[in-house]
């Protein structure tokens, strides 16, 4: 079982909780995972044999994430870099594109809980994504074309754009994100997309990720 996953925030206590009652071999998660080992306060990811696979959201220490020699932050939990790609054992290629612009930025520190020149998706991001056929694309925000009827998604955000370059580029068949806290669901552009919220909001936070080949 293979489970897409919504932002964490570091209560990695929830994550546990999920991984302890549906035993997945794997999890995808769009981002806002919670990665903050400046502040030594995260609870210990206990991922069992579940592999976790992370990209970074907006609320992330991206220092830290830009530090790092390993992406193997802990034993078979590792970051995904933008545009790293995973082969999934269906055979289907899932790529990996973090960021988004923090809309509460007036109440984060530079530096320490806000990194405003890293936190967005770049030109630079998406000139560097592989040329290779995309069947799923994890992400942390949406790209334009997708219907968001919620009010944050009228602020702007660079990152948006840039996904929809890499929506047209790749034409995936699936798409999964986080960052608005909804639960969401739509088909634009040929794509079928799913926005999860986060744990303690009362919506979907999780799914199990689709198996139906659309060929």
């Amino acid at each position: 079982m293979i489970l897409v996953v919504g932002d964490i925030h570091g209560k990695f206590r929830y994550l546990n909780d999920l991984i302890n009652r549906k035993n997945p071999s794997m999890i995808l998660q769009v981002g806002d995972f919670g990665y903050w080992p400046k502040f030594k306060n995260n609870k210990e990811i206990k991922n069992k044999n579940t592999t976790i696979y992370f990209c970074d959201g907006n609320h992330e220490d991206h220092d830290s994430l830009k530090s790092l020699k390993d992406n193997e932050i802990q034993k078979n939990v590792f970051y995904m870099k933008r545009g790293s790609t995973l082969k999934l054992p269906d055979g289907r290629t899932v790529l990996f594109i973090g960021g988004a612009f923090s809309h509460d930025w007036e109440w984060r520190e530079p530096g320490v809980s806000w990194f405003p020149f890293d936190e967005i998706v770049s030109e630079d991001d998406v000139n560097n994504t592989p040329d290779v056929d995309i069947d799923i694309i994890i992400s942390h925000t949406a790209p334009k074309e997708f219907y968001l009827p919620i009010y944050s998604v009228h602020i702007e955000d660079p990152s948006r754009e840039a996904l929809s370059v890499l929506l047209k580029k790749y034409q995936p068949k699936w798409w999964y994100f986080g960052h608005f806290h909804e639960y969401l669901n739509g088909f634009d552009c040929g794509c079928r997309w799913t926005g999860l919220s986060y744990p303690e909001s009362g919506f979907r936070w999780w799914v199990g990720l689709d198996l139906y080949r659309i060929e």
